[in-house]
């Protein structure tokens, strides 16, 4: 499917309804491992600054990933404490796997989380979720990199830090400036559809998150914060960042090829209804004539080198056909990828084969011109003959982009079958927290189920204001959010795997 007309699963951004003040607009995760001593200071002055500052309910969750110290008492003890605080237990570790788990269980509109050391100052958190609320943007991170934010950290952080935003700029094009900042936010509708594509559980979640947002053409905002480096943090660096550099070959490999379905998370053109469906306007036509003819530029001069090397040992007419032959091949490919933005592998060879019949066309354009040539001099100069090639290719060129846009890769949308929709894995109406833990995600790129009705179209849960519901895995809900602790069950299926370095 070609993305740059698709309709998209998502609908319009909206901006969330000022009403049910009582039901949490913003859902704030602190992932956790072994904090028992950090964690009450930070939930307190998280919870305190959220009181006096937040305009819209909220709620902090503690996602406590298989701590072996006191962490998962006090969570408990704060959630008793203050009616905002939640806990959240799993057994496997991974902060990847706390957030997915979590958010997708979260019944709030806005998810957001930070780190539990706090280092980035509160007062950045409302301009992050706010362009979020109002419908403006998909995603939103903070940066430490920006002009203006003011940081305090070692020169040994600093370098790993600007030295693997280098790394995702030069290998996966990613134009957001800081992915390892531990304070972001998203959307719940854009949650549910682009969590199951996600694969790490670690560090790596949050950058895959965002590459995947970015390269679906999801809105990203960034706010410059002011942050102070934890000098007592326990991130191991070195194995850290083996791990990210892995996630970045895994994900450009995916990418490459073609098998994440990035067409999932395309939105509609603007929030206004009239922009909504527009008519009797060629969809995407600026940016495939630009692509083609770049892809256009470089084959015809792939095409020359080629014509020069096969036309030392061959005729015009041979070295014409073998250079336009392999040329017609890789544009064909190159322009499908790239121009008309197809992926996978389906109906590659059918493409193939229709490029091949644009090819014999021009190979009669290009050979005949060669022809008429020879007749006009019965020994043209090389360079002669390169220009009559030049202006023949133009004139294929044209003939090709023609060709291509409406019969090799047609714009389909209006003979479509219905969008498949992905699982909400709750309903507005229903408790935050699934009971019988959470539902086992598919496999690997592998989106499952209806997609939720937007929180703008539909009312929240009700009555959350100081009462939620107990989970236990394998329990019904009792109704009440006394002691909403629980297990969880693996979210994939090689969760239980040993070896879990976080």
């Amino acid at each position: 499917m070609r993305t740059d007309s698709s309709p998209g699963t998502l609908p319009a951004r909206e901006h969330l309804p000022a009403g049910n003040a009582g039901t949490p607009v913003l859902d704030v995760v602190i992932p956790v491992y072994n904090e028992e001593k950090d964690l009450g200071p930070c939930v307190v002055r998280l919870h305190d600054h959220l009181k006096r500052t937040f305009p819209y309910a909220f709620r902090i969750t503690v996602a406590d990933n298989a701590s072996t110290d006191t962490t998962p008492q006090v969570a408990r003890r704060l959630e008793a404490e203050l009616a905002e605080v939640r806990s959240f237990r799993l057994e496997q570790k991974g902060r990847g796997r706390a957030l997915r788990t979590v958010w997708s269980a979260s019944d709030a509109p806005i998810l957001a989380y930070m780190d539990v050391d706090l280092s980035t100052d509160l007062n950045a958190l409302l301009p992050l979720v706010a362009p979020l609320i109002s419908g403006h943007s998909d995603l939103a991170i903070g940066s430490r990199l920006a002009r203006s934010s003011r940081v305090v950290r070692g020169a040994k952080r600093e370098f790993i830090s600007r030295t693997y935003n280098l790394i995702l700029r030069g290998s996966l094009q990613a134009r957001f400036s800081d992915a390892q900042c531990g304070f972001k936010a998203i959307r719940r509708d854009v949650a549910q559809v682009l969590l199951p594509l996600v694969e790490d559980t670690g560090w790596f979640f949050d950058t895959e998150m965002l590459v995947l947002a970015e390269r679906a053409g999801l809105r990203i905002h960034e706010v410059p914060v002011d942050w102070v480096d934890d000098p007592n943090s326990t991130v191991h660096i070195v194995r850290t960042a083996t791990d990210d550099l892995k996630g970045v070959w895994r994900v450009g490999r995916a990418l490459t090829t073609g098998a994440l379905p990035l067409d999932r998370l395309t939105r509609p053109f603007g929030d206004d209804p009239r922009d909504r469906d527009v008519q009797d306007v060629p969809k995407g036509l600026a940016r495939q004539l630009v692509g083609f003819c770049v892809v256009g530029g470089l084959s015809t001069l792939f095409y020359l080198v080629l014509y020069s090397l096969f036309r030392e040992f061959s005729g015009s007419q041979v070295a014409n056909a073998l250079a336009l032959l392999v040329s017609a091949v890789a544009n064909t490919a190159a322009n499908r990828r790239l121009t008309f933005g197809v992926r996978g592998r389906g109906g590659a060879v059918r493409h193939q084969a229709q490029g091949l019949v644009v090819f014999g066309i021009g190979l009669a354009l290009t050979s005949g011109s060669l022809a008429a040539l020879n007749a006009a001099s019965s020994d043209p100069a090389h360079s002669t003959e390169l220009a009559v090639l030049i202006a023949a290719n133009l004139a294929a060129t044209v003939l090709r982009f023609l060709l291509f846009r409406a019969w090799v890769f047609p714009d389909r949308d209006g003979s479509a079958p219905p969008e498949s929709t992905v699982a909400a894995t709750h309903t507005p109406s229903s408790p935050a927290y699934p009971a019988g833990g959470h539902q086992p995600y598919q496999p690997r790129y592998q989106p499952q189920g209806p997609f939720p009705q937007r929180p703008g179209h539909q009312p929240y849960a009700q009555g959350g204001t100081t009462t939620t519901t107990q989970f236990r895995a394998g329990e019904a809900a009792d109704g009440t959010w006394r002691d909403s602790t629980m297990q969880l069950q693996p979210v994939r299926p090689h969760d239980t795997e040993p070896g879990e370095p976080r």
